[in-house]
């Protein structure tokens, strides 16, 4: 893959002012080239096969395709595509599954212009780094244990508002069974109670609310 600047670059966010601004933030550098701009993840992979971008800023929560699937996508039709993707949450397991889809890098939305600029050069360049605070996140994330499948879809009903004895009907389980999904739940996330673990679990990023 060329290294040679300008950069082109294509933006992939649902939200028109943040995708306008990123896009006038990099207008201004006359190292990078903005080549593409997309509404959701749909258009981006379409846009990634037409424009072929050196770097793609991938919204994560975006309607119908999200950041994570047009990313999978993306890498299927060139495996060496570089991928950032721009979120809000700092949640380990966003960031793991973000690389797991095959992003180069993972970024918090709130990044100063001049870091933005910085770490598209670095990722273009070949490095793999990422920002200290994602890197903070997923650092901890390696001391607490992993919520199950069904201990996910147990603590999602929940965060619904529903009792035990419901999620155990809607699930097909025992509420007993239900109950200790829940006791293993408050230990792995070291919350105080349901409404803690279902906070704990959304700032980690196990579902996106």
């Amino acid at each position: 893959m060329k290294r040679d600047l300008p950069i082109s670059v294509m933006i992939a966010d649902d939200h028109p002012l943040l995708r306008s601004g990123i896009a006038a933030v990099l207008a201004s550098d006359p190292r990078f080239c903005v080549v593409a701009e997309a509404n959701d993840g749909a258009a981006a992979v379409e846009l990634f096969q037409q424009r072929r971008p050196s770097v793609t800023l991938m919204d994560l929560q975006m309607p119908g395709v999200n950041g994570i699937e047009a990313t999978k996508a993306i890498r299927h039709l060139d495996p060496q595509a570089l991928i950032i993707i721009l979120s809000t949450f700092d949640g380990d397991v966003q960031v793991t599954r973000s690389l797991q889809a095959g992003a180069s890098g993972y970024i918090l939305k709130n990044l100063a212009r001049t870091d933005l600029s910085d770490y598209i050069i670095a990722i273009h360049a070949g490095k793999r780094e990422l920002p200290p605070q994602v890197a903070c996140s997923l650092a901890r994330s390696f001391q607490s244990d992993s919520l199950s499948k069904r201990e996910i879809e147990v603590l999602r009903l929940v965060a619904g508002g529903r009792s035990n004895q419901r999620v155990g009907i809607e699930l097909g389980l025992r509420e007993d069974t239900i109950k200790a999904h829940m006791k293993t739940i408050l230990m792995k996330l070291d919350a105080r109670d349901r409404t803690h673990a279902v906070m704990k679990a959304l700032r980690r990023g196990y579902w996106e609310s």
